[in-house]
């Protein structure tokens, strides 16, 4: 089992990271961020997750859907930004912020879900 800061750092390996944090979105407080640099301020990034988050959970919720969330994708012109909401915690998500033109998303995907299964909170 990997601690928040092993887990950060592990994630900052996959190719094309340039952020990553973990989120509570209950509060939308941040446990933990790495990367992000001049370009990028992870807080202010978790923090807009955040919503997405909670939106996407309330439509689920209003279409009566029983289906958890496994992970949510955003596509910008030169970066995908990552949501996965970690299985049985309460209300976490790891957030994972991608060059498009260096990362392979299915490994991303693939690498950040080895990721939540190791990580002990």
């Amino acid at each position: 089992m990997a601690n928040i800061e092993t887990s950060l750092k592990e994630a900052m390996t996959i190719d094309g990271a340039i952020g990553v944090a973990l989120v509570d979105y209950t509060s939308g407080l941040t446990l933990g961020t790495l990367g992000g640099g001049t370009t990028m301020d992870m807080n202010i990034a978790a923090a807009g997750n955040t919503d997405v988050v909670r939106a996407k959970l309330r439509t689920l919720e209003m279409l009566g859907f029983s289906d958890g969330i496994e992970d949510i994708l955003i596509t910008l012109d030169s970066q995908y930004h990552l949501i996965r909401l970690l299985a049985g915690s309460q209300g976490l998500f790891l957030y994972l912020s991608l060059s498009k033109s260096r990362a392979n998303l299915g490994l991303a995907r693939h690498q950040l879900r080895k990721i939540e299964a190791e990580l002990e909170i």
